[in-house]
């Protein structure tokens, strides 16, 4: 008879981790890991509300083993049994996290304080956990960590609430978020998406838009315009591109120096973008321009004047760029952060770079729908761990046009 391994854990679970695969996941992890498992119990709830509760002895044959068993498992909410107060340590380096420190998942995540399990604040992945002085917890990306900062290292007092995908979807819209296919039915996804803005505006929770120049390029821009117009875009992140090109519009009915109304490159249209960039730095920026009455309509023009805060964050390859561009990557970001408690949906079109820099930072239960002619955006997305992400694939204009006649008709 084989030797019983003699490193053990022993881990529960909660919630439906039945219907949800969660269960099955943390089983095979265990195996694939080289583990063993035994069920020491397992309480399946009665309805289809009912909580299930499961407890599992962990078996391996080395500390190590049983060490990548229990990170496996982990994120999909097994935790300890036997749960103690998280351990922190003090960052002995500034803008680096000590050695050993839990890496976050986008995750609704508690650790344990003083025998009490308290929320972490700013959920986001690939992130650090500091411990506040006043016994708050919050997540920080490690450039915002402090000599002395108190950071949460190991897995011990952590407890993670994976999300629960139901078998039977009750939207639609989360029957949807599985591989990205182009031969979904394109009216169907917008009007759940639809939906899905209508439901987070009457919520009081913040649309997000992540638009790409494309959105300008395919002629989209008065669409976005009207959805800020009409209260569905509260917050608008982007790049140089898409700001440029919407004013460039506004100015000269071009975008890249094409004309917009007959599809037709203009005469000396590959300067537009440029003058553009240099007429708004002249007059000290969009905003500036709007109340000199030189900007009159376009994207910009309605964020400016109905104030929809923006994040324009900027690259190696923009021309000017225009004053509001933020250069400074890390900049970006936290201004980013700024804008994203209190979203509730967030729609992204057309942007691959800024689509996958987003979802990094939202939080699991952040809706998320994905639009873009290629496939690869979206999969690449979730990929990244925004599993939450539904997939759209249709060009900028058409979708942005059929979501705005979805979005004008009566609830």
């Amino acid at each position: 008879m084989p030797a019983r391994p003699a490193f053990v854990e022993h881990v529960e679970m909660t919630g439906h981790i039945v219907d949800s695969l969660l269960l099955p996941k943390v089983l095979d992890a265990i195996l694939s890991r080289g583990g063993q498992y035994h069920i020491e119990s397992l309480d399946l709830g009665q309805r289809q509300d009912d909580a299930s509760r499961a407890r599992i002895e962990v078996r391996a044959d080395s500390a190590a083993k049983l060490d990548a068993i229990l990170a496996e498992i982990h994120p999909h909410g097994a935790v300890s049994t036997h749960p103690v107060d998280c351990t922190v340590a003090a960052a002995d380096v500034p803008g680096a996290f000590p050695d050993g420190f839990y890496c976050t998942t986008n995750f609704r995540t508690q650790v344990r304080l003083k025998g009490e399990w308290v929320e972490v604040e700013d959920q986001e992945m690939d992130c650090g956990i500091l411990v506040d002085p006043d016994g708050a917890a919050r997540c920080v990306p490690m450039t915002s960590v402090a000599k002395g900062d108190l950071v949460v290292v190991g897995r011990t007092g952590l407890r993670v609430f994976p999300p629960e995908a139901e078998m039977r979807k009750r939207e639609l819209f989360e029957f949807m978020a599985s591989p990205v296919s182009s031969e979904r039915p394109k009216a169907v996804s917008v009007r759940e998406v639809a939906h899905a803005m209508k439901r987070t505006r009457a919520a009081g929770e913040k649309i997000l838009a992540v638009l790409g120049p494309a959105v300008v390029h395919t002629g989209g821009g008065e669409f976005v315009a009207h959805l800020v117009r009409t209260g569905y875009l509260n917050v608008l992140f982007a790049g140089n591109a898409l700001a440029t090109h919407d004013i460039e519009q506004a100015f000269y009915g071009t975008s890249l120096g094409v004309s917009l109304d007959h599809g037709l490159p203009t005469d000396e249209g590959h300067e537009h973008h440029l003058r553009t960039i240099n007429t708004i730095r002249r007059l000290g920026g969009i905003k500036a321009a709007v109340t000199a009455g030189k900007l009159k309509s376009g994207i910009m023009y309605e964020c400016a004047t109905r104030d929809v805060p923006y994040v324009l964050c900027g690259s190696i390859r923009d021309d000017g760029p225009l004053p509001e561009v933020i250069t400074d990557i890390l900049v970006a970001q936290n201004e980013m952060r700024r804008h994203i408690p209190g979203t509730g949906f967030c729609l992204m079109v057309a942007t691959t770079l800024h689509s996958i820099a987003v979802g990094n930072l939202l939080p699991a239960w952040v809706k998320v729908a994905c639009v873009d002619i290629s496939p690869a955006t979206v999969t690449k997305l979730m990929d990244r761990g925004s599993t939450q992400t539904v997939g759209i694939v249709s060009d900028a204009e058409p979708f942005l046009r059929s979501l705005v006649a979805e979005l004008d008709k009566s609830i």
